[in-house]
């Protein structure tokens, strides 16, 4: 797990990223991560998350091409890394690993 912990919002906007695949640009991911969580999220907290997962390796980006709707200005489409699929996988393991030893007692509550 070492190197490759994610928070849980990066963990989320990490997941909707390789969920959203070739369209993940910041709009794409703020509506997709409010209408799983059911939460507002400000679209700023979206593009830093981003940006630091770019520069934490998880993600790369590349420009889009302009279109008329933009005002000819250019998409910044992220998309997941190997080390973010990895990542992703580990703290899957890890998550899964520490339900599966909760007692079943406990959850029944």
């Amino acid at each position: 797990m070492k190197g490759t912990y994610l928070g849980e919002f990066e963990e989320v906007v990490l997941l909707t990223v390789a969920m959203l695949d070739d369209s993940g640009y910041g709009i794409s991911v703020k509506r997709e991560v409010e209408k799983r969580t059911e939460r507002t999220i400000n679209l700023s907290a979206i593009h830093s998350t981003l940006y630091r997962l770019e520069k934490k390796g998880f993600l790369n980006s590349r420009l889009g091409e302009s279109t008329n709707v933009r005002g000819g200005k250019r998409k910044r489409i992220f998309y997941i890394t190997p080390f973010g699929v990895k990542s992703l996988k580990e703290t899957k393991s890890l998550r899964e690993d520490i339900w599966n030893s909760i007692p079943t007692y406990v959850l029944q509550q």
